[in-house]
């Protein structure tokens, strides 16, 4: 029996959200690992520069798609049009647009549940279909939001994230003797192009309690610091490979201690 490695050569790994931040970090992480990629978003131009980025750092083949995670008749498309299957499906893509619940309307909620929740069965369902008794990986990306909610105007956001959760502990007992392994990562703190976003937007608004908020968050991360997209990658890259082979069904928690402390 040969020892588990992290290599990746001639696996073929799809990543959705793959344009910017944690998953344009994944992308990288798997090619260096000698994957080939299949990377997915909405945003045309993100993915093309992820590609050639990929590209010129000498990676392995790397296809993309553009594809709105929204719409369930462009996921079955994209599912239907046939070539190669990969062996690994990061469901990462996500959105996080701040709305106070009472402002809340049945589009912006609908929006978010579709991005953050119901396009991981409509994924799945593809890949599974696809793989078939080859079995295959599965992750979900969730966030610390499913267990704590600890930022104002992001109910909508934390109730999708939670799902994404148990979403992944009941597709883990149904196919986990059907040869697929399912996980969930649960980043917290990473710097990203959203969360930068988000700061600013805070920031702006001026407002005391939600700057306070994030004073707060610093000051509870054991790490002291926030994290970067590539330290997500790295769990994203070990739950793909073969040195999991005996973690399914669970959660893990890439955050820098948050959730203890």
């Amino acid at each position: 029996m040969s020892a588990p490695t992290l290599d990746m050569t001639g696996q073929r790994v799809l990543i959705s959200g793959a344009s910017s931040g944690i998953g344009r970090a994944m992308a990288a992480a798997f090619a260096s690992a000698g994957a080939e990629l299949v990377l997915v978003d909405i945003d045309e131009r993100g993915l093309e520069l992820a590609c050639t980025q990929l590209a010129d750092a000498g990676c392995a083949t790397t296809r993309h798609a553009v594809l709105d995670l929204a719409d369930k008749a462009q996921v079955d498309a994209f599912w239907g049009a046939g070539g190669s299957v990969p062996d690994t499906l990061i469901n990462n893509a996500g959105i996080y647009p701040m709305r106070r619940f009472m402002e809340l309307d049945k589009a912006a909620l609908d929006r978010v549940m579709q991005v953050n929740l119901e396009s991981l069965f409509w994924m799945c369902q593809g890949f599974i279909r696809a793989r078939g008794k080859l079995g295959g990986v599965i992750i979900n990306v969730s966030s610390i939001e499913a267990y704590t909610a600890f930022k104002r105007e992001m109910v909508a956001y934390s109730t999708s994230k939670t799902g994404v959760l148990g979403f992944t502990r009941g597709l883990a007992k149904e196919f986990g003797r059907k040869g697929f392994r399912v996980n969930a990562l649960v980043p917290g703190g990473i710097r990203t192009p959203g969360t930068t976003s988000v700061a600013k937007r805070v920031m702006t608004k001026a407002e005391f309690s939600l700057i306070k908020t994030g004073w707060d968050f610093m000051q509870r991360l054991p790490l002291g610091r926030m994290g970067k997209p590539e330290e997500v990658a790295n769990v994203a890259l070990f739950l793909a490979s073969d040195l999991a082979s005996y973690v399914h069904g669970t959660a893990i928690a890439v955050d820098g201690g948050f959730l203890s402390a």
